[in-house]
């Protein structure tokens, strides 16, 4: 009798759970999701590292230097630039990660034992940093050691010392200190995670409770009902970013570089899409199960592609070109660069055009989407 019981109530939650097929198939869903997502994006070793090259003596042995540095398989020379204030610009905007000095008298140092050469690194990123310093040194190192090689060659007798330093300065966050870089993101994933979240399963709940039709019947209009729906979110989304801010300045010493004025504004661009996210997925989903799920089908693919937890270099390509479909990941390149950088709108302009342009057009679609569903 106990066993017929409890098969009886196995066989009703079956039949329950194929009823819902949306929800069965998202139960489904989500673990392959999670595990492409983990075996492939979850990785730290960074490799094709961006780098800007001022080589300032424009000879054979800079060349070979240069040689050894595309051998090393962790950088990739993107830009030739012709002054500081080029490598400073391509740094603060991103495109560069690391950039390498080659001074005027290079070959005549190196013949001498006693060349030096700079590499500039961003230190914002302090995975991608720790990485590039180390492989700097190590380029250096072994590339000073075949000159030693050559030279002991043709002499007979091995140098007094290397022939060549490889001196690194760390831009930003000098200590590569990981808070620098976890608590800015951590801002982002907060934005993101609770205005879908709540922005769902709120409106969904009043569907649930049927308060929604009593609130359609009303005299209010439907983008006043959005309207008064999100706000709340919106205001508790920047009390809980400023919170973040100043947790992060006066209990990690994280800086706060930029202007504050700019960053709840690209913050402010950022809501747009977390809370049209959100009330997309209040259109999809029936229940606030189902709304959780739907949230949670974004929520995952953005957390691990958008840069939060691994670097977006270390990725595969074609996860990489996913990213560029996610609003966090430009979230991300401007929150860290204010804080961290102190940049101008001018440093980050691409960045903050993609999130205006996904806040607007998700925005725009998920309003006309729950506009209908009310009708």
């Amino acid at each position: 009798m106990f066993n017929s019981r409890i098969s009886s109530i196995i066989r009703k939650e079956f039949l329950q759970l194929f009823r819902d097929p949306r929800t069965l198939a998202l139960a489904v869903v989500i673990p392959i999701v999670q595990l492409f997502l983990l075996g492939y994006a979850a990785t730290s070793d960074v490799r094709n590292i961006s780098m800007a090259v001022w080589d300032q003596s424009r000879s054979p042995q800079s060349r070979q230097l240069l040689d050894a540095f595309r051998a090393a398989d962790y950088f990739t020379i993107d830009y030739f630039v012709g002054s500081a204030e080029e490598y400073q610009k391509l740094i603060e905007s991103g495109d560069a990660r690391v950039a390498l000095v080659i001074p005027a008298d290079y070959d005549i140092r190196l013949s001498e034992g006693k060349a030096k050469v700079l590499m500039v690194l961003d230190g914002s990123d302090a995975t991608i940093g720790a990485t590039a310093l180390s492989t700097a040194r190590l380029v250096g190192q072994s590339f000073a050691t075949d000159i030693l090689s050559e030279q002991a060659t043709l002499s007979g007798r091995a140098a007094p010392s290397a022939p060549l330093e490889v001196r690194t300065q760390v831009w930003y966050n000098p200590d590569l200190n990981s808070a620098y870089f976890m608590i800015p993101g951590v801002i982002g994933m907060i934005l993101s995670f609770i205005t879908t979240i709540l922005t769902a399963t709120a409106i969904v709940r009043e569907r649930e409770r049927g308060t929604i039709e009593q609130l359609i019947v009303t005299p209010i209009r439907s983008w006043e009902l959005v309207l008064g729906k999100l706000l709340p979110y919106v205001i508790l989304a920047f009390v809980e970013t400023f919170e973040i801010i100043i947790v992060g300045r006066y209990w990690f010493g994280v800086p706060v570089r930029g202007s504050l004025l700019l960053i709840f504004f690209t913050s402010g661009l950022f809501l747009m899409s977390s809370l049209g996210i959100g009330l997309f997925a209040s259109t999809i989903a029936n229940t606030q199960q189902e709304a959780m799920m739907t949230v949670m089908m974004y929520n995952l693919p953005s957390i691990f592609l958008s840069g939060f937890f691994f670097p977006i270099q270390a990725m595969p390509k074609v996860l990489q070109w996913v990213s560029y479909a996610i609003p966090l990941r430009y979230y991300l390149v401007v929150i860290r660069s204010l804080l961290l950088k102190g940049v101008g709108i001018e440093a980050i302009q691409r960045e903050v055009w993609a999130l205006a342009i996904f806040g607007i057009v998700i925005m725009t679609a998920a309003a006309l989407r729950f506009r209908k569903r009310l009708d």
